[in-house]
């Protein structure tokens, strides 16, 4: 199945990657479309990410204090 790029910085790009490896053009493409759904699959998502903050906060103790509208306001400087 043939893929024809109209577009000039694409085709720019591809032939720079075809002449620095030393590859076809087929090869360049299928180089950088694999290297950039290699490294999407290897990005963690923010949950992911956000995992040892999420630990840290479930190994705090409970301090068995209770916040209320009060207390958000004393923090924000609202009295």
């Amino acid at each position: 199945m043939a893929r024809h790029i109209r577009d000039e910085e694409t085709d720019r790009l591809v032939r720079a990657l075809a002449r620095r490896k030393r590859i076809p053009l087929t090869e360049a493409v299928k180089l950088a479309v694999g290297n950039e759904l290699r490294r999407e699959e290897e990005t963690l998502s923010l949950w992911e990410r956000m995992k040892p903050l999420r630990d840290r906060i479930a190994e705090s103790p409970a301090t068995g204090l209770e916040a209320d509208k009060a207390f958000y306001d004393a923090l924000s400087g609202d009295t």
